[in-house]
């Protein structure tokens, strides 16, 4: 072997050892895309407008938000899944969707197409009715619902239709379904009385005057509603606990994630984050890294399963 040669190799063997290296300080090198399953002006779009902005401080790329709503999430996680754009193409949003949705039905993906980067925030789930129908409490919920015989119910997601399906059930009371495809619209029906009572994701926190919270869908109370029971607490055994997560393809690799869970981690210590999303979106920050986030969605897969299993013929 000559010296040129001798040297040649060297430069090679040296660029192996430090292109993994080399790959992690290049990502991101272009802009990256953020998917959100619903349409603008819910709550998941507003956190997402926020973090997005302070995620391309930290990245120096730009990042394009587009919107693909439909099946509370779903059809944007089926994108999501199929994307060969691994650490580019990112989707906020309510962790059901990725791990409840294909338990109830036939989805293109599993819980197992995506990595879960992180969660940043616990959201505030209610049950709501409009304020001038003078209903105040859910036991002035359910006398209404029987002098009634059946109530009309905006769903926004899967996992909240099956739960409110449980509930009639359990009360032996009639349920109309009606769909919507995010907190907007689910305000416009409930405000102009084409609906009783709506599943709210956080749009609630914006139409305090407008909206009565009747109950919390999650385990735990709302912490702006402390008076306000879960519906465990009602005597029903179901609960939707949720938080906002960043999920990725599942060939995503660990160099990129490594770049974007330290961002987001960065990002629930920013002043203007906390401000934001406590202040003006309310709802709590809960921060789980991949490792938390990933072991917390398998337990609750296991408990979204019965759920579905008790609906099965």
């Amino acid at each position: 072997m000559t010296q040129i040669q001798r040297f040649l190799s060297w430069c090679l063997g040296a660029l192996l050892l430090i292109w993994p290296l080399m790959s992690f300080s290049d990502f991101p090198s272009r802009p990256l895309t953020l998917i959100i399953g619903f349409n603008p002006g819910g709550s998941v779009d507003r956190q997402a407008q926020m973090i997005s902005q302070l995620l391309e401080e930290r990245l120096t790329q730009k990042i394009e938000i587009v919107y693909h709503a439909g099946a509370g999430g779903a059809t944007s996680a089926a994108m999501l899944a199929f994307s060969r754009e691994q650490g580019y193409v990112l989707q906020y949003g309510p962790s059901h969707t990725f791990v409840f949705t294909p338990l109830a039905s036939i989805t293109s993906y599993d819980p197992q197409s995506f990595r879960y980067i992180a969660a940043l925030t616990r959201d505030q789930l209610a049950l709501v009715t409009a304020s001038d129908k003078n209903i105040d409490s859910w036991e002035a919920l359910l006398a209404y619902w029987r002098e009634q015989g059946e109530l009309r119910y905006a769903t926004q997601i899967l996992l909240d239709r099956y739960i409110m399906r449980s509930i009639a059930a359990q009360e032996g009371l009639s349920l109309q379904i009606i769909p919507t495809s995010g907190g907007r619209h689910m305000s416009e029906l409930l405000l102009n009385g084409n609906v009783d009572l709506a599943f709210s994701g956080g749009t609630h926190q914006r139409f305090a005057d407008q909206m009565t919270v009747l109950a919390s869908f999650g385990s735990e109370r709302l912490i702006d509603y402390p008076e306000r029971p879960s519906i465990e607490e009602l005597g029903y055994p179901y609960s939707l606990n949720s938080f906002g997560v960043f999920a990725v393809p599942a060939d995503t690799p660990d160099t990129q994630i490594e770049v974007l869970s330290q961002a987001l981690a960065e990002i629930i210590e920013d002043p203007r984050f906390v401000r934001f999303i406590e202040q003006e979106i309310q709802v709590p920050i809960a921060f789980l890294n991949e490792e938390q986030l990933t072991g917390y969605l398998e337990r609750q897969a296991q408990l979204f399963r019965q759920l579905v299993e008790q609906h099965q013929p």
